[in-house]
């Protein structure tokens, strides 16, 4: 049950008008849009739906005035320079990525054809672009964190549903750059809280099972989950272990929630793609990516799993179900 619109900071670019003034383009012209992603199908089915959604908001239709090539590696990450290069190859006019790993691959495929990050984790930190206000180059699109404090408010959630927590596992893959600073500032935010950090890596999904039992022998009493293309990609075996071991957990990924985490706090990422296609028709009608600033989200999502809860015997304090965006039953 949603209680409150998420609302991203606009800036200049997401000013309306009508539909035709909107959506005009020369006369036949087919635009090719090309879509690199980590995962399946199947697993981005959701940000496909928002994307297309939010060129159909700008008068595009698919098949009609607009084409998109889309390009999955299915998890074997290896296959997305080839997957990037192809799509190069093909002269789309721009590039959707998601995940840092697929900017870095079509950044290095091509220097010219504008790319549009979906969710990009510390872009400036990655080398993604030279700053937020002035990107530079051919890319631009949204970051997904707005800064150190969101891993602290997570931690907050978690003692604020489990009041007694001491000791939380933080699983994270130490491949994803933007971990380490992440990892940083939890540390930073457990000490007032009382919490104790145990750090554990999954680089894949032969790693999640090991990762929870060694969270378990650390005494572990609830887990942060990093997210990263690859986890993300694995977030039904997560949550299947997680529950298994009983340990309530939250993630920065509304769909971590939906499989069956207890919490989720931060970004909706089907609403970032889909102000992603605001993004490709800027750059569509001639705007430079360099010149379109990085967006921020300004505002989050707090989404309980009442049925998580119940399996797992925790009650959920009425002064965080209030405050909920969205609550599972």
């Amino acid at each position: 049950m949603k209680r409150r619109e998420f609302i991203i900071l606009a800036g200049g670019m997401m000013a309306t008008g009508p539909l035709e003034a909107r959506a005009q383009q020369p006369a036949g012209r087919v635009y090719r849009v090309g879509y690199l992603s980590y995962g399946s199908r199947d697993q981005q089915l959701s940000h496909i739906r928002a994307f297309e959604d939010g060129l159909r908001s700008l008068g595009y239709r698919v098949g009609e005035n607009v084409a998109i090539e889309y390009r999955f590696t299915n998890a074997e990450i290896e296959r997305l320079p080839a997957l990037a290069g192809d799509l190069v190859g093909l002269g789309v006019d721009v590039i959707v990525s998601g995940a840092n790993p697929n900017t870095v691959a079509a950044m290095k495929a091509t220097t010219t054809i504008p790319i549009v990050m979906a969710n990009s984790a510390d872009p400036v930190s990655a080398g993604l672009v030279a700053s937020l206000a002035r990107p530079g180059g051919n890319v631009t699109g949204f970051a997904q964190d707005p800064g150190d404090e969101i891993f602290g408010k997570r931690l907050e959630l978690l003692k604020e549903a489990l009041p007694n927590l001491s000791r939380v596992g933080v699983l994270g893959n130490p491949d994803f750059a933007p971990n380490r600073n992440r990892l940083t500032s939890m540390k930073e935010a457990a000490r007032p809280l009382g919490l104790t950090l145990v750090p554990v890596d999954a680089r894949g999904l032969d790693a999640v099972e090991g990762a929870f039992a060694t969270m378990v022998k650390e005494r572990a009493q609830a887990v942060v989950v990093l997210g990263d293309a690859v986890l993300f990609d694995y977030r039904g075996q997560i949550v299947m272990a997680a529950l298994r071991n009983q340990l309530p957990a939250i993630s920065g990924a509304k769909q971590f929630a939906e499989a069956g985490l207890l919490l989720h706090y931060g970004v909706d990422f089907r609403d970032q793609f889909r102000r992603t296609a605001f993004f490709v028709d800027k750059i569509l009608k001639g705007t430079k990516p360099g010149d379109l600033p990085v967006e921020q989200p300004t505002k989050f999502e707090l989404v309980v799993n009442l049925k998580t809860a119940k399996a797992l015997g925790v009650v959920v304090p009425p002064s965080l179900l209030v405050r909920a965006d969205e609550v599972i039953e």
